[in-house]
């Protein structure tokens, strides 16, 4: 039952969502707006805002859902169930303390082969949910880095981000269907062509745009967690850390992309550059200095 709990809680979480909007979105399109002079020319059916809302959440729920078997299927890593090396063990027992510190079903484990020092958790809730370590991490960091890095994923499991920005995605991509249709709608009254064509563009610039702010509470969370790791192992532990991420980076010109499907459950991903607005992760210096301040 309790694997069950993160799904239940984001169809219920959802249908509030789908509920306030029904109730609010006529009253601010036929009455506020109106009111103040503002004239869109568009008017809302609870149809249009149930097919924005299946096709925005439904991505977001099937992500959810099938997290952790989509994790697995892409690192093709190991299961630690019975730890055979010392690291292993760090791993295992790192998690499995934590686990029962926080008063949470323990982890799936998962150890993946890949030189970059890295490592993720995901899953539906707090009770179902993996943790996975790259085989960089355990090379590249010492022994209490390493904890610092386990102690910041399960710093996500334990606060729901992975359930936090599944609701976010799902709210943003409604949006970008409702505004999508409604625009296309508007000007298919006077060109069909072309408001056919502008339905697919507005899709494709909208879901830009959305993704700014799912990538500022991406960079939030990993502050978050940066805290609960420094809490939990010690600060000079998880700063140690990241500095170890950062030199092992500059040393191979590594480049994490945003590209791939992991990155936004990653403890590191792309440094400052022009396209911060839509990094998931904060610049590794900014991270040590809000750590420094702790």
């Amino acid at each position: 039952m309790k694997k069950l709990k993160g799904i239940g809680l984001l169809i219920l979480s959802a249908s509030l969502i789908y509920l306030t909007l029904v109730i609010t979105l006529p009253i601010l399109l036929e009455i506020v707006l109106p009111a103040l002079g503002i004239h869109l020319g568009f008017s809302l059916s609870q149809f249009d805002l149930l097919w924005a809302f299946v096709f925005g959440f439904g991505g977001s729920f099937i992500s959810l859902a099938l997290s952790k078997q989509i994790a697995r299927r892409m690192i093709r890593g190991q299961q630690i169930t019975q730890p055979e090396t010392k690291a292993e063990t760090v791993i295992y027992e790192t998690v499995k303390g934590l686990a029962e510190k926080l008063q949470m079903t323990m982890p799936e484990v998962w150890i993946y082969e890949s030189p970059d020092p890295n490592a993720f958790a995901t899953g539906p809730s707090r009770n179902n949910s993996m943790v996975a370590v790259s085989t960089g991490l355990t090379n590249n960091l010492s022994e209490g880095e390493v904890r610092a890095v386990l102690a910041h994923e399960m710093g996500h499991v334990y606060n729901g981000d992975m359930f936090t920005t599944a609701i976010l995605q799902g709210l943003m991509y409604t949006f970008v269907y409702l505004i999508s249709s409604w625009v296309s709608r508007h000007i298919a009254e006077r060109n069909a062509a072309l408001g056919f064509a502008s339905y697919f563009f507005l899709q494709i610039v909208l879901s830009i745009l959305a993704m700014i702010p799912i990538s500022w509470w991406s960079r939030r969370r990993e502050f978050s967690a940066d805290r609960f790791a420094a809490n939990t192992v010690g600060q000079e532990y998880m700063i140690g850390a990241l500095q170890g991420i950062d030199r092992w980076v500059q040393r191979t010109q590594f480049e994490y992309s945003s590209q791939d499907a992991l990155a936004t459950m990653k403890i590191s991903g792309r440094s400052r550059s022009f396209m911060q607005f839509f990094s998931t992760h904060p610049p590794i210096e900014d991270r040590i200095e809000a750590l420094r301040r702790l």
